[in-house]
């Protein structure tokens, strides 16, 4: 069987007979991706260090004529004649299997720039994108609600919800697809052209796979590069702005910031505790659009109400009207372990936000409080933590820490708030358990005993949790189950 002499132009709808695709990596988006291939008549080869969860569906392509091979060493040598290697999310680019691709010159795709490729030609959907160090999630949830609050066929996809091949392979077309993508699926992505897009904001993260802060926005603003109506940005972060500046876009796209403070001419910001749009109406120059009050959304958290104007402003720039906005925003709540409350007990509020999982978002989070017992703690990342600890010094009324980086947050209270109390909670990683008795109960046993009628504690750890937990939804559910079980039932 010949290789086709190029991989341009093919489509959905075209033969992929004759293409050697190698697929890294079996999760999610690396079976959707080798399963799409394969229904399009690819030669499809899937390789993966680890079998553990994979075998069904391992079984299931290999019955389809697609190659699996899983377990330690497989993903140690590139196949012979290669026509594309398909990459999913996470794997550096100095992964032995990348770097043998780039020796031999085999392209190198990641599962966004397969889906992008594998449009519709005659009915592709629009692409409205999200990308930031913190909030995607939210927003793009937010963005589908309001989608469909529009009566328009939409899902969330790519780094949340429905894999982004799959997304574009549905055979009932979507109007337009939310798609959250994380700088990792951004790395190997370089033709998409998205409809509108935003950067929320850029902030230290995932310096354990970038070598410098500088390389990590370089791939945060590669979501701009082509496109087509709106740039959203957010004012009150420099950065963001000036990856727009750089990027190569199409023709009369537009630069649409959001902002906390007043919003100027095309922009969309707060005028006293009202969301407002002066980007997308006729009389922008003077007057402005009202979407929604600030009462009326799920939380008054100052990064929730700068996600809820980014989503406003990708959807405006798509064309849905203030109504569909508002009533969409009205509605939508957030998922779980994102500052939710889990009780009130002796005038103490416990609050979850597990998927603060860097210090940027633990910020955010910390800010939304005045008084604050915090519990923090987990993988640091390469994170460092002293511009958080000097902000947020005055709202502190005590810390707890657990995890396995605990030190590098006990360091940087130790340096900038002396005078706040700290509590390290010690656990074996292999002996956590997520009811009362295990390392989170006594997390919860500290804090309570450190807590004052009017406190917040606040699990916002500024960490990932692997060290600890499978991921941060265990986590809050630890901590969750913790406090119940301290607090008893809640009203």
């Amino acid at each position: 069987m010949s290789a086709p002499r190029g991989l341009d132009g093919l489509d959905q709808t075209s033969s992929w007979d004759g293409v050697r695709a190698v697929v890294a990596g079996f999760g999610v988006s690396g079976f959707a991706a080798a399963d799409n291939l394969n229904h399009l008549g690819a030669s499809v080869t899937a390789l993966d260090e680890s079998a553990t969860g994979k075998e069904e569906k391992a079984e299931l392509l290999e019955v389809l004529g697609a190659t699996i091979r899983l377990g330690e060493g497989a993903t140690a040598t590139l196949p012979d004649d290669v026509d594309v290697l398909v990459t999913s999310p996470g794997w550096r680019p100095d992964a032995p299997l990348l770097a043998q691709a780039r020796e031999r010159g085999v392209p190198v795709w990641g599962e966004v720039e397969l889906a992008w490729r594998l449009r519709h030609p005659e009915h592709a959907a629009p692409w409205l994108a999200v990308t930031g160090t913190n909030g995607k999630t939210t927003t793009v949830q937010m963005l589908e609600t309001i989608l469909r609050t529009a009566g328009l066929r939409t899902v969330a996809a790519g780094n949340v919800g429905l894999p982004i091949v799959e997304a574009v392979m549905d055979p009932t077309p979507y109007d337009v697809l939310a798609v959250e993508l994380s700088s990792f699926q951004l790395h190997y992505t370089s033709s998409m052209s998205a409809e509108s897009a935003a950067v929320l904001n850029i902030a230290e993260d995932h310096l354990d796979w970038y070598a410098s802060m500088a390389e990590y926005a370089a791939d945060k603003g590669r979501v701009y590069e082509h496109v087509q109506r709106a740039c959203v940005y957010n004012v009150d972060d420099p950065q963001t702005e000036a990856l727009v500046r750089e990027a190569d876009v199409v023709e009369g796209a537009r630069a649409i910031g959001f902002t906390l403070g007043m919003p100027g001419v095309g922009m969309l910001g707060l005028v006293e505790d009202i969301l407002v749009d002066r980007a997308f109406i006729e009389q922008r120059s003077d007057s402005a659009a009202e979407l929604v009050t600030v009462s009326e959304l799920a939380s008054s958290a100052p990064h929730y109400v700068a996600n809820a104007l980014a989503a406003a402003a990708l959807a405006r720039a798509h064309g849905v009207s203030q109504q569909a906005v508002r009533d969409g925003l009205r509605s939508f709540r957030p998922d779980g372990h994102r500052i939710a409350e889990v009780a009130r007990h002796r005038d103490v509020t416990w609050v979850d936000d597990s998927k603060a999982t860097n210090p940027h978002a633990a910020l955010a989070s910390l800010r939304a409080y005045d008084s604050v017992v915090w519990v923090a703690g987990g993988l640091a990342k390469g994170a460092r933590f002293e511009e958080l600890v000097a902000a947020v010094r005055d709202r502190l009324r005590a810390v707890v820490l657990l995890g396995r980086d605990r030190a590098v947050i006990a360091e940087a209270l130790a340096r900038h708030a002396p005078d706040v109390p700290v509590i390290e909670v010690e656990a074996h990683e292999t002996g956590v358990t997520d009811d009362e008795h295990g390392p989170m109960g006594r997390v919860v046993e500290a804090a309570a005993g450190l807590a004052q009628p009017g406190d917040t504690v606040l699990l916002a750890p500024g960490c990932a949790s692997q060290d600890m937990f499978t991921d941060y939804g265990a986590r809050g559910d630890a901590f969750a189950a913790a406090v119940r079980a301290r607090t008893g039932p809640q009203e």
